[in-house]
């Protein structure tokens, strides 16, 4: 394994603690001998940076971060990381788990413009084997001109055995809102949108089993699921995308977020970054200028702690 893989899988590992406590942790993106990530809630943000040192060790920078509950909880959160083993970690997914079984993961999270998106999909020994040899991994180590040719084959190789569902930003924020009053938070979104694929897929195919990366309580997901979804065996891991079913999931609700976010940039006359980062700030409040406020309930989330920056 590479450093910079090794850097990307802290930071997936380090992401998937975070997002149980309900932080938002966006895409990373690479700089010199590692990467850096900016990760917000309720108000308050920051950014995190993981680097091979001149010993070639990984380490991670909290040095962009303040003195704030957030800033001590995610240091601690660190040290529970690198404390714990690394099958606590990295994987609970079964040794030997049979095939076949249907992969869930989700994309647009952690990014401010642009839809969020969940994808499951049906693999079976013979497409699981198809999908290794064309080089499906998880969707965060792959370039989008990558995801959009594996995406391509993917869906060729998989002959419709998966469901894609769009959650565009308008409906989003409306969710969202109803979701704030009903004092219910991000994963509940969330876990309707995995349950809705997965229940979809189970009308096309028969599977006894779903991998899901977990984003939050287990018990969110299994209370959303119908008839079908409730006689799954379902299995919620950190860091699912080692798994071939869900990488491939990852991989095509990549691509679908990728296209959609070209799309609303096309839409409106702006190229439409990805992230929450400063050069998002910027546009959205271009995109103001020209459109007024309520452009950003078309083409945002606007629960992100980016929205008060642009406004302010």
């Amino acid at each position: 394994m590479s450093e910079i893989e090794k850097a990307i899988q802290k930071y997936e590992d380090l992401r998937d603690l975070l997002s149980n406590s309900e932080f938002i942790v966006s895409d990373y993106k690479e700089i010199n001998y590692g990467l850096q990530f900016p990760i917000q809630k309720l108000g308050w943000s920051g950014v995190i940076r993981i680097y091979q040192n001149k010993q070639g060790k990984i380490k991670t920078d909290f040095s962009q971060l303040d003195d704030s509950e957030h800033s001590r909880l995610i240091k601690s959160f660190f040290e529970k990381q690198s404390t714990s083993s690394s099958k606590e970690v990295i994987s609970t997914l079964p040794d030997n788990l049979a095939l076949p079984v249907i992969g869930s993961d989700e994309s647009g999270k952690g990014d401010y413009f642009g839809p969020l998106v969940s994808t499951c999909i049906y693999v079976d020994e013979k497409v699981a084997n198809q999908l290794t040899t064309l080089g499906v991994r998880d969707s965060k180590t792959l370039s989008d001109t990558r995801i959009l040719e594996i995406a391509r084959e993917i869906r060729r190789i998989c002959q419709n055995k998966f469901v894609i569902v769009e959650i565009s930003p308008e409906r989003y924020n409306q969710i969202y809102a109803k979701l704030e009053k009903e004092k219910k938070s991000l994963n509940d979104l969330l876990a309707w949108a995995h349950a809705k694929a997965i229940e979809e897929l189970l009308s096309k195919v028969e599977c006894q089993t779903a991998i899901i990366d977990q984003f939050g309580d287990e018990k969110l997901l299994l209370e959303k699921l119908q008839e079908k979804g409730k006689k799954l065996n379902v299995i919620q891991a950190h860091r699912a995308e080692s798994h071939i079913a869900v990488a491939a999931a990852s991989i095509l609700a990549r691509e679908r977020f990728v296209n959609k976010l070209d799309k609303l940039g096309i839409q409106y006359n702006k190229k439409l970054p990805k992230g929450s980062s400063q050069e998002v700030v910027t546009v959205a409040r271009q995109l103001i200028e020209i459109n007024g406020r309520e452009i950003l309930e078309k083409v945002a989330k606007l629960h992100f702690k980016t929205t008060k920056e642009v406004l302010g």
